[in-house]
């Protein structure tokens, strides 16, 4: 079994809920309640489009590596709801 890593960025949207998309994947849109959610429905479709590639002997994007999890440091502000 490979692990690719994907790039994605993820964005809050005004309805309240998160985007993500990927610069390197084209076709990988996930979208969620939380951060924690988006990020597991981005893996899955990730996954099905990188499947899809393989299954069909399409070629894979330059810019997706297959490796180690990288090292890195991430910082955001994350909402805490208290009831006041």
């Amino acid at each position: 079994m490979s692990e690719y890593l994907v790039p994605i960025s993820i964005e809050y949207l005004e309805e309240g809920q998160y985007l993500a998309t990927s610069s390197v994947l084209q076709g990988l849109i996930a979208q969620g309640r939380t951060i924690a959610e988006t990020i597991e429905i981005a893996e899955d479709v990730a996954r099905k489009i990188i499947e899809s590639c393989i299954e069909h002997g399409d070629r894979l994007p330059k810019n997706l590596t297959v490796g180690q999890r990288p090292h890195f440091k991430l910082n955001v502000k994350i909402p805490v709801p208290v009831e006041t």
